[in-house]
């Protein structure tokens, strides 16, 4: 109950009001029955404006520390992510994947939408990123349509790293519903989880629009992160030698 309140009275109109979300392809999702939605993951917003398009409820999986914080702030972000359709996973154990794969099936069993993220975490620089296999491993072993998702400019609505963005209206286009049962039976071979989730992350490409990376986006982020962090040591180090010379050329005259 407490997501219907956030989607049709507290939160959902306004977003709806302010933000004009424009929405394609919405007849591509089933109006009941079980299908995996698998999405690019621009911002953290995503996962407000795809399920606003839509009638249907639709599940993430989200971090359990949003469901064990304590004290007060913690009883409200445990209701907030309740209630906007997040169920809880430890991501930090060996056994994290296998979690989120378990969850979803249960909801998959019972003839919801799942929403997934391929990518694993959000793109840093509104690149498109290698997707991880347990998308494919979840639509063969449930034999459920996978549906590609993209959201558009939710990056510049709420901008990666920062606390606000800027005004525009974010998109959301769905796919054709993809059907994988001509894999049934091998969710065990790596080189068909392999070929359907590029095949699950090229469509998500054609619907985006964006430059498709071959490299995980986790990994991709680490090798940024690092390359910032040499450029502002470079630039730290070519400072002090430019103060270190003018003290010099000071000294000497």
């Amino acid at each position: 109950m407490l997501y219907w309140f956030f989607k049709w009275i507290a939160i959902g109109p306004w977003l709806k009001l302010v933000f004009r979300p424009r929405v394609e392809g919405a007849e591509n999702v089933p109006l009941s029955g079980p299908a995996i939605l698998a999405s690019n993951h621009l911002s953290y917003a995503d996962w407000l404006f795809m399920p606003l398009t839509l009638p249907r409820r639709v599940t993430f999986v989200a971090k359990a520390e949003y469901f064990t914080t304590p004290g007060l702030k913690g009883w409200f972000q445990r209701g907030f992510f309740s209630g906007a359709g997040q169920v809880p996973i430890d991501r930090s154990g060996a056994s994290a994947a296998e979690g989120a794969l378990a969850s979803a099936r249960k909801l998959l069993a019972e003839g919801e939408l799942f929403g997934i993220y391929p990518e694993g975490t959000r793109s840093h620089d509104g690149r498109l990123y290698r997707g991880k296999t347990g998308v494919a491993r979840l639509a063969l072993e449930t034999g459920v349509p996978v549906i590609p998702v993209a959201v558009l400019d939710t990056d510049v609505v709420a901008p990666p790293g920062k606390k606000f963005g800027s005004f525009t209206r974010p998109g959301v286009r769905f796919g054709k519903p993809l059907d994988f049962s001509r894999y049934e039976g091998m969710e065990n071979d790596r080189y068909i989880l392999r070929a359907v989730t590029d095949e699950i992350m090229y469509e998500i490409m054609e619907l985006s629009g964006q430059e498709y990376v071959d490299m995980y986006a986790s990994k991709a982020k680490d090798l940024s992160q690092k390359s910032a962090a040499e450029a502002k040591r470079a630039e730290r180090e070519a400072r002090e030698e430019r103060a270190a010379a003018a003290g010099e050329q000071k000294q000497a005259s």
